[in-house]
């Protein structure tokens, strides 16, 4: 009996060590992860450049205060700055975190400039931003906020897709739009390029601010560094978390200067957030995805992946739609997405189910083009029998 609560549901398969893409049991089978902690492990299990860094750090200083300087976060965060639009950067210890940050950001700018009427953020409605009691009532998803009341009021929603029923949410109290840039949890759904676009131009029409979380699809997983890279616009806020650590916890807010300029000392703070061991590793995953080629070769075999995959989805009728962008792809089928997925992981394939009956496929940045072969093999032979 488990002495652990409920709230998750376990599979029945525990690990006991990881190498690139791949995880071996404690009953000694080998799988094809392409879970990765759930787009977290962007360079794979037991990288060896992250084992050196983590190991030269934990012998030097692992902790201590933001009441001191911390140079590891400092360097970290002018590689941010110097790659993105941002100016400023707050670091978190997890997504959650970033998109609570990201929350109080926009509405202390607000409240510093003279507005503090300014405090509604404006979210698409089951979107995920976290499990708190904030971000749940972000999302408004009846499976996250029920039994979780009262309310926590300050967010406002529209639909997926729906630009007549954002317009007609935002007021002269509305502070923000908050959008993930890929719905992950909310069923891989991409935000085209031109509505990035538009957003950003009613954010300016209408003097609010463009929030972007990027938790999940962020930090190369598209092929570029952000997923709205694409659509070459700059948002005020963003939240990234999940492949900046490369498996270690680390989240982080970045800002522009203007929207920063709210923060001041005791607006907000967080006990291990920006510690030299957390910071170590963060430089070396930002280091690496940087590196001449990195990117370049996540489009090349996300390309190969997608177009595998769109070659099953011709194939069977059960397969409704392919999903997604770069690395972080959805195959949305007429089956239970559960029980594929569990299908898939009795072949030795790991990955995990989303909102809208989607099967989530997240392999690591340094996935190869024979572990895609492999991965397409086992999801065709699957489908094959199942559907």
């Amino acid at each position: 009996m488990t002495s652990l609560a409920k709230n998750y549901r376990r599979r029945k398969i525990s690990f006991k060590r990881g190498k690139g893409s791949f995880l071996y049991s404690s009953k000694g089978k080998k799988y094809l992860d392409f879970v990765q902690g759930i787009a977290v492990n962007s360079l794979g299990h037991s990288n060896p450049n992250l084992n050196k860094v983590l190991a030269k750090q934990s012998k030097n200083l692992w902790h201590v205060s933001n009441a001191f300087e911390i140079p590891e976060a400092e360097k970290l965060a002018r590689k941010l700055t110097k790659k993105t639009f941002a100016d400023k950067v707050i670091f978190q210890n997890s997504g959650l975190e970033a998109t609570e940050a990201a929350i109080k950001v926009a509405k202390r700018y607000f409240y510093s400039i003279g507005q503090p009427q300014k405090n509604r953020i404006l979210c698409i409605k089951g979107s995920f931003h976290g499990r708190s009691l904030a971000t749940i009532f972000a999302s408004s998803a009846k499976k996250m906020i029920e039994g979780f009341g009262p309310k926590i009021d300050g967010f406002d929603h529209f639909k997926f897709g729906d630009h007549k029923s954002l317009r007609k949410a935002i007021t002269k109290r509305t502070a923000a739009i908050m959008v993930e840039t890929i719905l992950g949890e909310g069923g891989i759904k991409v935000i085209p390029n031109w509505c990035l676009k538009e957003l950003r131009k009613i954010c300016n029409q209408k003097k609010i601010l463009l929030i972007l979380d990027e938790v999940q699809c962020g930090v190369g997983r598209t092929g570029k560094f952000f997923a709205f890279d694409y659509a070459k616009i700059k948002p005020d806020i963003v939240p990234i978390a999940k492949g900046i650590g490369g498996g270690y916890p680390i989240g982080a807010v970045l800002m522009s200067k203007k929207v920063a300029s709210g923060i001041v000392p005791g607006s907000h703070g967080s006990t291990f957030a920006g510690n030299p061991l957390a910071m170590s590793v963060g430089i070396e995953v930002i280091k690496i995805i940087l590196e001449e080629g990195f990117l370049e070769n996540v489009n090349k075999q996300s390309n190969y992946l997608w177009n595998g995959l769109k070659n099953i989805e011709t194939k069977y009728e059960g397969v409704t739609e392919i999903r997604g962008a770069g690395l972080l792809l959805g195959i949305q089928t007429k089956m239970n997405n559960e029980k594929m997925s569990n299908k898939l992981i009795q072949k030795k394939l790991l990955c995990v189910p989303a909102a809208d009956n989607i099967i989530r496929i997240a392999p690591p940045l340094i996935v190869t083009k024979k572990e895609i072969d492999k991965a397409l093999q086992i999801i065709d032979l699957t489908f094959k029998e199942n559907l």
